[in-house]
């Protein structure tokens, strides 16, 4: 009953799979969908439509902004103190409504980092009661100039820096795109070699079995001893466990590829063994694949932005040391009657404003040096930190390097011994019939058997995988020689 019941668990658990639809899936294939539909993927997508709005928010300090205003309408009654010419104290009422709107366009100046602004606008003032009289007021146009002295230029550091960041957000998104390609490379093998185990495990059930029964049969003509007798009897039960565990293993593995590539539960994947990443690998050089990582990969332009916002940061704490403002407006406004007299150049006045704010702090113990200090050292302390960076950066990518250019040397090995330790296995099941070795050569040439296999697919994955993280460093495809990009148009559509 024991024997019988995993092999009953076994069918099964085969039955409830055969009732799901079966989809035998490639590896390129699982790499297409786990860009299209991966969970990864979309929180890519999402971070870079976040960067390029923040780049279109930058874009638009550059261009005019048009505003307008408007009170539709302002009622207002009250009791004002009103003092008469003895001296003595009245209340007077102050009954009147306002209508007002303007229309203004302000621009930037990136080169100095002030503001220069052009408005229109009107106000109509109804005053109720016996005396009660409406006027109106123009001002046809009045350009005014607010311009920082000495001052942060804002914009003029968003125009150095923003570009950088966005190109480093387009350039972060296609080696995202790669090391979602490499997850779904991940998950493919790993439920590859999970049906692999399965498989070993099946046929180890079915050779165990096989053997158990010649080697009862043997036992009873004295062919055998009972302790050769008895270890066969635990590969067996071994086998009966592994093959429970393989289903385990399988079914985890499944869900895992399953969730990623977006598929439902009633969905069963089966992969299988791909065939080479290519007719003939290429050899790299570290030089190669260091310099197209400098042109293509983020790292550079997230080096520059740092570098470029941690000066920023020194040159704001020095402008903030001094406050000084220059304030300049001119226009003309009217005043009369009618709203068409208001706005009639014979009527228009001047309406200038010149005003200028200096602020120098004397004393303030020396805060603001502090402030400039601070920001200096923490440039200092990113420097020192992109130095480390960028020595890690180019160690990784010579270890990288290296690991595929010995990879299709070790997977060749691999597929050898995988070959080589299956003729053994299956020659000692005859030798061991005919009774020329024992049941330990037996279960070693079965165990070189079964991790020569797994060490096969494991190999096969390590290409794959070192080949994808070289294509994330470099956004470059090695093997069809081009850039790899993404359909920004169509991303952000």
């Amino acid at each position: 009953m024991k024997k019988i019941l995993p092999i009953i668990t076994f069918c099964w658990l085969s039955a409830s799979l055969a009732a799901q639809d079966t989809i035998t899936i490639s590896l390129n294939e699982a790499i297409s969908r786990s860009i299209s539909n991966s969970v990864d993927a979309v929180v890519a997508r999402n971070q870079f439509k976040s960067s390029y709005w923040g780049y279109r928010t930058y874009r638009a300090e550059l261009l005019p902004e048009v505003n307008i205003s408007t009170t539709l309408p302002y009622y207002s009654k009250s009791y004002n103190a009103f003092q008469n010419s003895d001296g003595t104290y009245t209340y007077v009422s102050n009954d009147y409504s306002r209508i007002d709107g303007g229309l203004s366009v302000t621009q930037n100046i990136p080169l100095t980092g002030g503001t220069i602004s052009v408005e229109s606008s009107f106000q109509r003032l109804q005053q109720y009661g016996s005396d009660g009289s409406t006027r109106y007021m123009g001002i046809p146009a009045s350009i005014t100039l607010e311009q920082p002295i000495l001052g942060f230029n804002r914009v003029k550091w968003l125009q150095r820096i923003e570009p950088v960041k966005y190109k480093e957000a387009k350039q972060k998104l296609v080696a995202n795109m790669e090391e979602v390609a490499n997850t779904g490379v991940t998950y493919y093998f790993d439920l590859l070699l999970g049906r692999i185990n399965m498989e070993i495990a099946q046929q180890n059930l079915k050779n165990s079995e096989k053997l158990y029964t010649i080697a009862e049969a043997k036992r009873k003509i004295g062919q055998i001893s009972e302790n050769d007798l008895l270890q066969l009897r635990v590969s067996l039960l071994n086998a009966e466990s592994y093959l429970t565990d393989a289903q385990s293993s399988l079914n985890l593995r499944m869900f895992r590829l399953r969730s990623y590539l977006g598929y439902g539960e009633d969905i069963v994947l089966k992969p299988y063994i791909p065939e080479s990443l290519a007719t003939e690998i290429p050899v790299l050089t570290y030089a190669d694949v260091l310099s197209m990582a400098r042109q293509n990969n983020s790292f550079t332009q997230n080096v520059q932005r740092r570098m470029l916002e941690a000066s920023r940061d020194v040159s704001q704490a020095k402008a903030d040391r001094w406050n000084a403002k220059l304030f300049v407006s001119f226009g003309m406004s009217g005043q009369e009657d009618t709203f068409n007299q208001a706005f009639n150049s014979n009527n228009w006045r001047n309406n200038q404003v010149v005003n200028i704010g200096v602020k120098i702090p004397i004393l303030d113990w020396g805060k603001g040096k502090g402030k400039v200090k601070i920001a200096e050292a923490n440039r200092e302390v990113e420097n020192s930190k992109i130095e480390k960076e960028q020595t890690d950066f180019n160690q990784d990518i010579f270890l990288r390097v290296q690991n595929f250019n010995n990879q299709s040397k070790q997977l060749e090995l691999a597929k050898a011994t995988d070959e080589i330790a299956q003729q053994r296995y299956n020659t000692s099941i005859e030798a061991f019939v005919l009774g020329k070795i024992d049941v330990l050569n037996l279960n070693d040439s079965q165990s070189s058997k079964d991790q020569a296999r797994r060490n096969y697919i494991e190999q096969m994955f390590l290409l794959w995988s070192y080949y994808y993280q070289i294509r994330s460093l470099t956004l470059y495809d090695f093997i069809n020689k081009k850039e790899l990009s993404v359909d920004y148009e169509n991303l952000l559509n």
